[in-house]
Parts: structure tokens; sequence; C-alpha cells
């Protein structure tokens, strides 16, 4: 049996980017029981790659219950829907043999990870005062993307002097913004810029000097993305929701390794449930922003371990 519902998980506080706030995480949680035996997955749907709630639910309904997992990298496109099946069927496969995830998918036992804490794009005042809450914590994680982002950056810095920081243009740049501000990035320390040009209108990054690293997020969603940003980006975002699931996720980071690029794990903001699968992918990555789970005021009845700016995989009860 394969069913999807739809959970609502409050935010701790109101988060925005660029492209608008919210209050509330919505996901769905997909679960599929067979032989007595029920593993779970979480999507994030997201509306900047035509997602939504009830098209996701959709693809997800629409599913065979027998549906394997090989099948299913044929049956459906990479993106949200996809995520929830795949980590879904890894936690039945896991459960059904008495074994942890890692173990099937011939993978070292994970441990704990640094990992970065996201600040929500607000007034240089707040958003100072928010780095000098979370100026403990050795990762720090900016939303930017507005003409006024250097205000901004230099209030951060001066709530967190010690953090590394990592920045989120959320394709609000344009070649010439990221070319001026890139002496001040490295001037105030920061460690690698996310996304700064619309993933469409990318071409400028090729032969720009980059002293500050660039990222693939939105330009980055499987392998198949790969073949395009050669040249562009020094690094790649993976995100489960992007991929399609942990299967494709594993392949693409493999893949990217060996093609040059550095690796940053990264998340939608969703429950415990979202991020326990991304732990495993992010074993070894340069970069993990998994801190969906830091924003929310309620969770999983089993959450992930946060702890000294730390993520710890998770226990079994939760998933994998």
């Amino acid at each position: 049996m394969l069913s999807v519902t739809a959970d609502v998980f409050r935010l701790a506080e109101v988060f925005t980017i660029s492209r608008g706030s919210r209050t509330e995480a919505r996901v769905l949680t997909v679960r599929i029981e067979r032989g007595g035996v029920t593993g779970w997955g979480e999507c994030v749907p997201y509306a900047r790659y035509g997602e939504s709630l009830d098209s996701v639910t959709a693809q997800i309904e629409a599913l065979p219950a027998g549906i394997t997992r090989a099948e299913l990298q044929e049956a459906m496109a990479p993106g949200a829907a996809r995520n929830a099946v795949d980590c879904a069927l890894w936690d039945l496969e896991a459960k059904a043999a008495g074994k942890r995830v890692w173990e099937l998918a011939g993978l070292p036992a994970p441990g704990p990870m640094t990992c970065a804490y996201t600040l929500s794009l607000d007034t240089p005042e707040k958003m100072q005062a928010a780095a000098a809450r979370n100026a403990h914590r050795p990762l720090l994680k900016i939303k930017l993307g507005t003409p006024d982002d250097m205000g901004r950056l230099e209030a951060v810095r001066a709530g967190a002097p010690k953090a590394r920081i990592i920045v989120d243009a959320n394709e609000g740049w344009t070649a010439e913004v990221y070319a001026d501000l890139a002496p001040h990035l490295v001037r105030l320390g920061v460690a690698l810029v996310e996304q700064p040009l619309p993933a469409g209108d990318d071409a400028a990054l090729i032969g720009l000097a980059r002293p500050v690293p660039v990222c693939a997020d939105e330009a980055c969603h499987d392998r198949e993305s790969l073949a395009h940003i050669g040249g562009k980006y020094d690094m790649i975002n993976i995100k489960l929701d992007k991929t399609g699931g942990l299967t494709e996720a594993l392949a693409l980071r493999d893949l990217a390794r060996a093609q040059g690029f550095q690796i940053m794990v990264g998340c939608m903001v969703g429950s415990s449930l979202a991020m326990a699968p991304a732990t495993l992918v992010a074993q070894g990555a340069q970069y993990v922003d998994l801190d969906g789970p830091l924003l929310l005021a309620e969770d999983r009845a089993t959450p992930l371990t946060y702890e000294a700016g730390q993520i710890y995989p998770p226990e079994a009860a939760l998933w994998g």
C-alpha cells in the first residue's frame, strides 16, 4: 500500500528569502507498507520548479503500489514526488532487511558533520542581531539577493565576527554585481556564494574571475545537469527534492566529484524526516546545510540531533 499525506510544521519565526516569506513548512509524507513493514519519506514541493502540494500528490498517487526503486527512476522525473517515494523505499528495504540504509548502499557508517545555520533575509539591524544570537555557531548561511546586500553582509559579520559565512543570492544578482561584490566578500571572509545568477542566464560565469567559489543550486538538479554547468561553477548544492531522492543524489555526488566539483548538501525547509537521507549524501561534503529542523517550532517524534554546531545521522526510529 502506498499513501501520501500533507503535513504542516510551524516555523519558529518568519523565514524570508528574496522570493518571499513563510511562517510554516508544508510537506508531503509518503508511506509504503508491504508485508507488515512500513517505510516513509518526505518531500517539500517547490513552486520555483513548478511544483505544488496538489501536483506532487497526484504524481505520487498515480504510481503502482508495488513499484521498485529501479522502476521509480524510469517512471518519474527528478523532483519532490520521486524523492519522497525513493526515500520511503530505501527505508522500507532497510527495515525489511533488519539493516541500516547505509549498509544496503555500501556506504561507510555515517558520523556527525558541521552544519550551517541560515539567517533569514531582513533589515541589516535585525540580521546583525540574529547573527549575534547565533555567533556561537561555526557556519552561518545568509540569504541575500537584493540591491542592499552589502549592508546586510557587513552587519552579519559584525554580529558574528568568528563564524564562517556562506551566502545564498537565490538567483538575485548579475555577473556585474558579483564582480563588484567579490572583493568585499573576500574581505569579509565569505567562503562561497550560492547561485548568484539566474539558472537560465548564467553563461556570464564562464571565464569570470571567481575569488569566492560559486555554487550551483537552481542550476544543478541531477547528473544530466553537470553537462551544462562546467566552467560556470566550482561546487554543486545537492538537494534530494531536486535529484528525486537518495538514489540519484548518491550517483550525482560521485559523478560530480569525479568531474572536479566540490560538494554542498542542502535542503528545503522541512522536518527531520526530510534531512535524514541527506545526511548520508553529506558525508565528506565541503559544506552541509541541513538546518531545516532548526527553523521549526515542531518536528517529527524522533528528531535529528543537532549539537554544538553539528548534525548527527538519524536513529533507526526516524528513518533508515
